[in-house]
């Protein structure tokens, strides 16, 4: 019986409302099952310990296994966080500086390249070329294993495309070149200075780095929905994301890394605050920090051939969320925030009534645009006639119909919009939460 299972169980006995709450989170996360949108496994905590945990789905479709709170999911880009963590132990020993120049490290790179340094890597704000932006890269290179001298060849004799620090662009290369810096200053493998350093230490024993031909109880498979059809998801070799996204975990697992965090177990206070400063595009070292739901949100999403997941903190409230799914949708995304909305009672019920009337075409018009709820998730709305279309990320576009002057709704999705009226934001009531957006 797993950990997550035997908490609830205590916690669903002393927390006020918990059953409410239990019944609004299954029923938000459903939704989305509902819409072929998620299939995976959820945990909500508080203090360390779970409100809610269940599994949704089939962790492996052809034997009609269940998902549960054991299952372990390809985590992708959450890896990240790991891989800063242990670039931050190594500056905390004295071994790196933030402020080196990766040309200390990787001499073969471009001589333009010396003004990237270990901070721009870990931030987004390097300029360096992502070596998945080549051509053919997922459909032929990334099904061949790799090593990270191979994969940084790939855009080692490219110019920089910005100068450093003056942008941010998602960069997987940066985060691969990390890895491989660590690898070289440890004189280890990076999965075993990842077991040593971080997942034994932690006591995430059903965690680790993912090599494909290693039996992996309760390991799920990845899945795509093709129209209405669901396929196995494409292979990868998992040498190729390597330090940026070659993880695996569980959703107990990563309460427990989210408890670490708290303490100086992993890092020191400073380091750790170093790692959640917000800098362009709001993220930090392997964490986006974003401001809702009445404090700090640090988090993170992963996607990789047929699996998606989001980790969300609130650390002020001491709370924590992750969604882990093995289906290629950006739904976890928003489930993630949605959780942490209802665990703060930020919710409501959406109105059900239609009002034409209500909505006045001209001073709607304000409204279309695009609104994220972070850099990775977001919806385009336009208006149509007397009505709005908004298009989620990696969702067909939706009708909304007017229930008053700000207000839309959509009953297939049980969902209402209500926006600012000055245009700036919206708040997405969803199936009991309350997700905020911000207009870019």
């Amino acid at each position: 019986m797993s950990r997550c299972f035997l908490s609830l169980v205590l916690c669903l006995a002393s927390v006020g409302r918990a059953e409410d709450l239990e019944a609004r989170a299954d029923r938000f996360v459903q939704y989305f099952v509902n819409s072929r949108l998620f299939q995976g496994t959820v945990l909500l905590a508080k203090d360390g310990k779970p409100i809610f945990c269940k599994g949704y789905g089939m962790a492996n479709v052809d034997w009609r296994i269940p998902n549960s709170p054991d299952t372990k999911f390809r985590i992708g880009s959450m890896t990240k966080q790991f891989t800063a963590a242990l670039v931050m132990q190594l500056v905390e020993q004295g071994r790196l500086s933030l402020n080196d120049s990766i040309l200390k490290y990787y001499p073969d790179a471009k001589e333009a390249w010396r003004p990237v340094t270990i901070h721009h890597l870990l931030s987004h704000t390097s300029g360096i070329p992502d070596p998945s932006d080549t051509a053919g890269f997922m459909d032929k290179f990334a099904t061949v294993r790799h090593s990270p001298a191979e994969i940084m060849r790939l855009t080692a004799d490219k110019p920089l495309e910005f100068a450093p620090g003056t942008q941010f662009k998602y960069d997987n290369g940066g985060y691969v070149l990390l890895g491989w810096l660590i690898e070289r200053l440890v004189n280890k493998h990076y999965d075993v200075q990842l077991r040593q350093a971080l997942l034994d230490p932690i006591g995430m024993s059903e965690s680790g780095y993912d090599h494909y031909d290693t039996i992996l109880p309760h390991r799920a498979e990845g899945y795509n929905y093709k129209g209405l059809v669901l396929f196995r998801a494409s292979y990868v070799d998992m040498s190729v994301p390597f330090a940026a996204a070659a993880m695996y975990s569980t959703v107990d697992d990563l309460l427990k890394w989210d408890q670490a965090l708290y303490g100086n177990k992993v890092l020191s206070e400073a380091s750790k605050q170093k790692m959640w400063t917000p800098g362009l595009k709001n993220f930090g070292y392997g964490w986006m920090i974003e401001k809702r739901f009445g404090g700090t949100v640090q988090e993170h999403g992963g996607g990789i051939n047929g699996y998606n997941g989001m980790i969300a903190r609130l650390p002020e409230q001491k709370l924590f969320a992750v969604v882990l799914g093995n289906l290629g949708s950006a739904a976890p995304f928003e489930m993630a925030d949605g959780l942490l909305s209802i665990a703060v009672g930020n919710t409501r019920d959406p109105a059900k009534q239609p009002n034409r009337a209500a909505m006045k075409v001209d001073e709607a018009r304000m409204f279309d645009g695009e609104y994220e709820l972070h850099w990775a998730f977001s919806m385009k709305v336009r208006v149509a006639g007397d009505a709005i279309i908004v298009q989620f990320t990696g969702q067909p576009p939706t009708r909304f119909e007017p229930i008053g002057a700000t207000q839309f709704y959509n009953e297939a999705q049980d969902a209402e919009i209500e926006f600012a009226k000055d245009g700036s934001g919206l708040v997405l009531y969803q199936s009991g939460a309350a997700i905020p957006f911000q207009k870019r």
